[in-house]
């Protein structure tokens, strides 16, 4: 019988809010020794994820894009809009600031294959796992699977 994602992921793992400072989260990922957070609503709803490498730019900075002056005009030769998030990220103070809002999640009934597939194709670590209603449930990381694997030999 093949596995499931309930059947490995982490149950009831630590979540941030949108509001949580940085500072906090940033500690709850050391005490916890652990690389990305669930952010969720008051509702406890996934609305997105914050992970180290959203936390990269408040110590990296960024750089401005390049760019030539013609007739006055300054012309970008890079999407400036990227800038504009990146340095958002860069300056931000809470965690609904810098968190990727883009959130792959999947359901605990789901096949652990199915999991696998879609952390490669996404090229996410971590999938917070939902419940019916949206609500975190729990994760799994890559390095569950691959403990699932070595247990399986």
């Amino acid at each position: 019988m093949s596995k499931t994602v309930a059947d490995i992921m982490t149950a009831n793992p630590a979540v941030v809010q949108p509001e949580t400072p940085l500072k906090e989260a940033i500690k709850l990922l050391v005490e916890k020794k652990i690389s990305g957070l669930p952010v969720v609503d008051e509702a406890e709803k996934l609305v997105g994820v914050l992970s180290e490498a959203d936390l990269m730019w408040q110590e990296t900075g960024v750089e401005t894009p390049p760019y030539f002056m013609f007739l006055d005009s300054v012309i970008y030769l890079q999407n400036p809009a990227q800038y504009d998030k990146e340095l958002h990220k860069a300056l931000g103070q809470t965690v609904g600031e810098v968190m990727s809002d883009r959130a792959v999640s999947i359901t605990g009934d789901r096949p652990l294959k199915e999991a696998a597939q879609l952390m490669h194709k996404r090229e996410v670590r971590r999938l917070p796992v939902v419940d019916e209603a949206g609500k975190v449930v729990g994760i799994i990381t890559r390095g569950d699977i691959v403990r699932t694997m070595a247990s399986e030999f």
